[in-house]
């Protein structure tokens, strides 16, 4: 029977503004993929990122100019063959295990393998802002138990100090997205060593990250735009103690649980992120986060409004979704 694509781009306002070190955003711009085949249609989302230079047209673009190779495909495996954006192929290959689990009536986690998804907390991310304005903002978050600060600009250091001063008690783990330098690095760790931070997430650009094999991890340092497939991991060996996976890096959830697997077997630490995007991007994510030490899947939490069916959120107690939504 054949397998006809539809591809779309949407946009999902922001609850305020989203700032990182790279800059700040209004709006979670998403590409959704649609897989039919006879009466049945899977869905997938995907973020293009431009740190990756990958644009929401350009992926659109991609997708409409392999429109007929995609369609030929007959497997997960066969699209993972082709080139294409990453974003692209996360969309691509989270709308055909949907496609699959309705036309087999079998949720995901069984088709891929896993054990039925369990109930986990999600960290909840703090713009990068003033260091009084971060305290603040996680003064009022602090009923949440896993704080992510974004951060990565001058005065991370006052930032962290006035943030823990904000919450004694509330566990924080950081992402300077590439946004510290190999001079500053020592002190900053040290800090966050002081200030009891769990997890500092790429703190130098990857392009310089050899440094971090001289520098003491007092706190462990979590790859994330250093590490996207199963191919760097061991060059990773000796940077980093953990990876953050996201299935927009990986090209979706078929490598993502490949990656993780092989992570695992060289003892890094498991970390599942994702971009600003909707609950039917997090579905797949949530069931690689099953191995995860830390979850970062709170992008439905920051927009003003979820999708119908979305993930549902007991504060930061994140559900399994319904099959309504995907898988």
């Amino acid at each position: 029977m054949a397998l006809h694509l539809n591809a779309s781009h949407e946009s999902w306002p922001i609850a305020g503004s989203f700032t990182i070190a790279r800059g700040s955003k209004t709006a979670a711009d998403v590409v959704v993929a649609s897989f039919t085949r006879g009466t049945k249609t899977g869905h997938g989302e995907a973020v293009p990122y431009a740190r990756y230079n990958e644009t929401v047209a350009g992926v659109l673009a991609s997708l409409t100019g392999f429109k007929s190779s995609i369609e030929n495909c007959t497997s997960r495996l066969d699209l993972q063959k082709l080139n294409l954006p990453k974003a692209a192929l996360n969309a691509l290959d989270c709308a055909m295990w949907d496609l699959e689990a309705k036309e087999q009536n079998q949720p995901v986690w069984q088709l891929a393998g896993l054990k039925k998804p369990k109930p986990l907390i999600t960290c909840y991310t703090l713009s990068l802002d003033t260091a009084e304005n971060m305290a603040t903002a996680a003064k009022a978050a602090s009923h949440r138990p896993l704080l992510k600060l974004k951060l990565g600009r001058d005065g991370d250091a006052e930032r962290l100090k006035r943030i823990r001063d904000a919450v004694p008690n509330t566990r924080l783990v950081i992402d300077a997205n590439e946004g510290w330098t190999i001079e500053n690095l020592p002190a900053l760790m040290r800090t966050c060593y002081e200030t009891g931070i769990e997890l500092v997430e790429q703190p130098l650009p990857a392009a310089v990250d050899d440094a971090l094999r001289h520098v003491e991890h007092l706190v462990p340092i979590c790859a994330d735009e250093s590490a996207h497939g199963v191919r760097e991991l061991h060059d990773l060996i000796g940077k980093y103690d953990a990876i953050n996976i996201k299935l927009d890096k990986t090209g979706g959830l078929t490598p993502a649980l490949e990656l993780c697997a092989k992570a695992k077997t060289l003892n890094f630490k498991i970390m599942v992120g994702c971009m600003l995007a909707t609950s039917l991007a997090m579905a797949p994510a949530f069931l690689v986060a099953q191995e995860a030490d830390i979850v970062d899947l709170d992008g439905p939490l920051l927009l003003k409004q979820d999708r119908n069916n979305g993930m549902a959120f007991e504060g930061s107690l994140m559900h399994p979704s319904e099959s309504a939504l995907w898988g």
